[in-house]
């Protein structure tokens, strides 16, 4: 078994594309229309033909309880990036507990998307802090491995 994409369901594919064209910069790389494959496997189907194939009427948007997950290695200028968009956030920038910081936004149809910085660069954040490698995997909750493949 072999996972191929995940795929989203969107009211206007159009709009869609857009979005995810210029707020995260994936690119369509198959058309079919009423179904766009993009960068990264994720692939917008539109809401009329979803209704035809699983024989549903009834299609939700915003249930958040879902995401699509994306990691940024310069976190600090995709925050700013975001400035110039009008975004309807799920929550602003906050730093989790291990030290990555991320933000929640929703896309057109309200399905959430989570932008975290680079986990290699929370890595050498901490180190780059002061803090030594023992330090800085107790403060990421991570093992010492994972520190250690960090700066190689």
């Amino acid at each position: 078994m072999t996972l191929k994409s995940t795929m989203i369901i969107v009211t206007d594919i159009n709009k869609s594309v857009e979005f995810y064209k210029n707020i995260l910069e994936l690119n369509v790389i198959m058309d079919f229309g009423a179904n766009r494959t993009l960068t990264g496997n994720l692939v917008l189907q539109t809401i009329e033909t979803y209704k035809d194939f699983i024989d549903k009427d009834n299609i939700s948007f915003g249930g958040n309880n879902f995401e699509i997950y994306f990691e940024e290695d310069d976190f600090d200028n995709f925050i700013n990036k975001l400035k110039n968009y009008n975004i309807e956030y799920v929550h602003s920038v906050k730093e989790h507990y291990w030290g990555q910081r991320v933000v929640r936004f929703y896309d057109p149809d309200k399905h959430i998307i989570e932008v975290g910085g680079n986990m290699k660069s929370v890595c050498k954040r901490f180190l780059d802090s002061g803090m030594n490698i023992e330090e800085t995997a107790k403060r990421m909750d991570v093992p010492i491995e994972f520190i250690n493949d960090c700066i190689k």
